[in-house]
């Protein structure tokens, strides 16, 4: 992996679900590029196509104009379980799985065996301050601590892209802002670049770039973004 190299790359990239008159366009022809250690908040209102666009970035999905590349990381089948990670918004663990088992199983998949699967995964949940939770199941942790071991998962295969689809989206706003602590100093860990779609204004403000997605177009702006007055204006008008 060359770090000289963009991680993704979007070309003219669009996303329409439907056709026809029942047709929805969900991204517009998209340019934009995601460089090694790169932090980047992806802001806006819902359906704007936050989710859409970073699907397509983590090959999730394709598009229906344009293309989505990997020039550092290779072809699309390279990019998992190793080398580009996501984080959803919801429960994504495994309810009948340990923290630990849940955290050790994209390792085990991949191809290491259960014993180093489960040293790695001990660790990244060490790095995260959840050893403590490791025998337990999901259902007796908090939906905080859920995503933290979601976190820990994805940092367990040492990404260099880390995408995260609205992470914070069900959590109240101080363990919003522990989990993006976790996944800044995930990134930071794993030498990652972080890509993070919030509609928080608090947490974009912690990003030196901002992507807004008004309508499927995107915009991209270098901003402080801690100017009270222009989040506030910013904030109202996304939560339409």
């Amino acid at each position: 992996m060359s770090p000289a190299e963009p991680l993704v790359r979007c070309t003219q990239a669009a996303r329409t679900f439907g056709q026809g008159r029942t047709a929805t366009v969900a991204l517009s022809p998209t340019d934009c590029v995601v460089l090694p250690g790169d932090r980047i908040a992806l802001v806006g209102p819902s359906g704007s196509g936050k989710s859409t666009l970073l699907h397509l970035m983590a090959g999730l999905d394709d598009p229906t104009r344009g293309e989505v590349t990997w020039p550092a990381i290779g072809s699309r089948d390279d990019l998992r379980p190793g080398h580009v990670a996501v984080v959803f918004q919801g429960p994504t663990l495994l309810a009948p799985l340990t923290v630990i088992e849940n955290v050790a199983l994209p390792l085990i998949l991949d191809g290491d065996t259960d014993a180093r699967a489960r040293a790695t995964a001990r660790e990244a949940l060490g790095l995260l301050g959840l050893a403590g939770l490791a025998d337990k199941l999901p259902e007796e942790i908090s939906g905080g601590q859920a995503q933290r071991v979601a976190v820990a998962r994805a940092l367990a295969g040492r990404p260099a892209l880390i995408l995260a689809d609205e992470p914070t989206g069900q959590l109240d706003r101080a363990s919003g802002q522990v989990v993006t602590d976790v996944l800044l100093q995930a990134a930071d860990h794993a030498g990652a670049a972080l890509v993070i779609s919030t509609h928080d204004m608090s947490i974009a403000q912690r990003f030196a770039v901002c992507w807004q997605l008004h309508s499927g177009q995107l915009t991209r702006t270098t901003a402080d973004l801690s100017d009270p007055a222009a989040a506030s204006i910013e904030e109202s008008s996304w939560s339409r």
